[in-house]
């Protein structure tokens, strides 16, 4: 069971002595709010949506290794953006499994809007995230369409009191589904003036009556260019009385900071010369075969390695356990057409926990790139556990059965252009 009092941001008495830390790694957003603009980054800014710069999955690991040497005193490791965290699901969860393989100890927690948390919620309560923040501004779809500009949800962009009714149903839910397994829930409401200061009441009852653990009101940061740059922030005894309202309902928290997504230190006094220190991890080219412990193989059926690469539509995704080689999941493989892209994409986000994958056949740009980005490529074919003997075991090559394919598109179907 982990210790909860050493969460600075749920428990006051813990911001003076235990210092947190939010990794970068989540940039992209589903959302479009009407208060935030993400382009600026200025030093002196503390608020939600600012870093200095965005880190990999990897890269992260590797910071948050060196910053737990110079600043010990680190209890909570979190991930609050620059964006969403679960519109850049793989990067989150990368990050959080390796986070959580190095540092088995710390609390792990997570920010988010909610629009798309509700599927990753049992996968985040067994890598132990403790504590999650839900942003929850308002509870009628009129208000809401107000608030936000646009949501993007399952592909497709919604507007208007149709984006806020999709919106509140997922955070509702959310508070919900994340109750049921524990986790420790804060709701986050941006009181905007005139937009939707007469609700908040309403928000903490309903909240409340859904198991939320604590509610932090925090007032409008007005930001150029946004909607609502020209709002006035609240004034400090509206906030006094709001948070005296909602007190009535659930517990308020009292001493937020308004954290950049990049921030390092205690609640309230980031360390610039630590948060500085990123900017060399953010460049780093890390050994990423020290990092990935799964091998993908490119197969019709999950047996058999029998594809060329540039066929697949999806890989399977292998991992080695104490009782021999564990299936973990099949993952789709990037589009077509996309050339240099789509291999990039292929090595950073579909293979980013894989060293190694098996294939029939490989064109030499993707080759060159999975080279390049750490992760071996064996060709051949027959059963894939031989592969995952090679890989694991170290066996030589001369005993697998090596792939048909002499030259890349000598014997493909079609024209050979997935591999472009």
């Amino acid at each position: 069971m982990k210790d909860l009092s050493k969460h600075p941001c749920f428990n006051a008495e813990a911001k003076h002595k235990y210092a947190r830390v939010h990794l970068p790694v989540a940039p992209k957003c589903n959302i479009q709010c009407n208060y935030c603009n993400r382009k600026y980054d200025c030093s002196n800014e503390s608020r939600p949506g600012v870093t200095a710069t965005v880190l990999s999955p990897l890269q992260a690991v590797h910071y948050l290794r060196a910053l737990s040497e110079k600043m010990p005193d680190i209890s909570v490791v979190g991930i609050a953006g620059p964006g969403d965290p679960f519109a850049n699901p793989q990067e989150t969860m990368q990050t959080l499994k390796l986070a959580r393989q190095a540092f088995p100890d710390m609390l792990f927690c997570l920010s988010t809007n909610g629009l798309d948390l509700a599927p990753f919620v049992d996968e985040i309560a067994d890598i132990g995230v403790s504590h999650v923040t839900l942003t929850v501004n308002a509870l009628h779809p009129p208000t809401l369409a107000k608030i936000y500009r646009w949501i993007r949800y399952n592909r497709r962009v919604y507007r208007g009191e149709e984006a806020g009714q999709i919106l509140l149903e997922q955070q509702l839910k959310c508070i919900s589904l994340l109750k049921a397994k524990g986790i420790t829930v804060k709701i986050n409401t941006v009181i905007c003036p005139r937009i939707n200061d007469g609700e908040v009441e309403e928000i903490a009852a309903k909240v409340a009556s859904l198991g939320a653990d604590t509610m932090n009101c925090l007032p409008l940061y007005p930001v150029e260019n946004t909607e609502f740059e020209y709002l006035q922030e609240p004034s400090k005894e509206m906030m006094k009385q709001i948070k005296a309202a909602i007190a009535s309902y659930i517990r308020p928290m009292t001493h937020c900071a308004r954290c950049r997504a990049d921030a390092a230190g205690l609640l309230g006094h980031d360390n610039t010369e630590i948060m500085n220190m990123m900017g060399q991890f953010s460049t780093l080219v890390v050994n990423r075969g020290e990092e990935r412990t799964r091998v993908a193989a490119a197969s019709h059926e999950g047996l058999l390695v029998n594809l060329h690469l540039g066929e697949a539509r999806k890989i399977y995704v292998f991992e080695q356990s104490r009782n021999g080689y564990h299936f973990v999941e099949t993952r789709n493989t990037p589009p077509e057409g996309g050339g240099m892209e789509r291999w990039k994409e292929l090595a950073n986000k579909t293979l980013i926990d894989c060293r190694a994958i098996l294939v029939g056949g490989i064109g030499e740009t993707p080759m060159r790139v999975l080279h390049e980005n750490g992760i071996k490529v064996i060709q051949m074919s027959g059963l894939i556990d031989a592969g995952l003997d090679a890989v694991y075991l170290n066996l030589p090559l001369k005993t697998l059965c090596r792939s048909d394919y002499t030259r890349c598109g000598e014997s493909c179907r079609g024209t050979g252009a997935g591999c472009g």
